[in-house]
């Protein structure tokens, strides 16, 4: 009878004139409006305070119903609720959970990132390094280099000046 997906409100009103309770925002059966529509006096007007037995059974069957409706009615709705309150919780687990990861990968992004400049750094000192290295080596190659000239240079002198004083030796003894 209830409606399952029904968020509408339920509200009851007293007609003054007819002693009836008007029940607005319940979905009701045919049958049960059927009933309601019928006349349950013989005269075909509306009932007075002298009820007949079965009218006073319909009515309150008719409230009995109305009554299990409406509970139902407050159960769906209590369980929607809850439904709610445990989706809100997984969804605030969900969100710290989420929040926990990304700072853990911060965290672990911010590590690498310092490593990688320590590390970035190391090299810089080893270049450095190796580049005064080799500005020494350079030095004492240039350094060895100038003494081999010097020394060809010195061989050479004596050299050219050995082989002038031979050539004048042999010109002198024939001459």
């Amino acid at each position: 009878m209830g409606g399952g997906s029904s968020t509408r409100r339920v509200t009851f009103e007293a007609d003054e004139n007819e002693n009836i309770t008007v029940v607005k925002g319940v979905r009701l059966s045919d049958s049960v409006i059927d009933r309601m529509k019928e006349p349950s006096s013989p005269s075909g007007r509306p009932q007075s305070q002298h009820r007949s037995a079965s009218g006073a059974v319909n009515d309150e069957e008719l409230k009995k119903r109305i009554a299990e409706e409406l509970a139902l009615e407050r159960a769906r709705r209590d369980s929607e609720a809850q439904k709610r309150r445990l989706f809100g919780k997984l969804l605030e687990r969900e969100r710290i959970s989420s929040n926990e990861h990304l700072t853990r990968a911060i965290l672990r992004e911010r590590a690498v990132t310092e490593e990688e400049r320590q590390k970035a750094q190391r090299f810089a000192k080893q270049l450095e390094e190796k580049d005064r290295e080799l500005r020494k080596h350079d030095a004492y190659y240039k350094e060895q280099l100038a003494r081999l000239e010097e020394r060809s240079a010195q061989f050479y002198k004596v050299t050219t000046e050995q082989y002038q004083k031979a050539a004048d030796e042999v010109s002198a003894r024939f001459k």
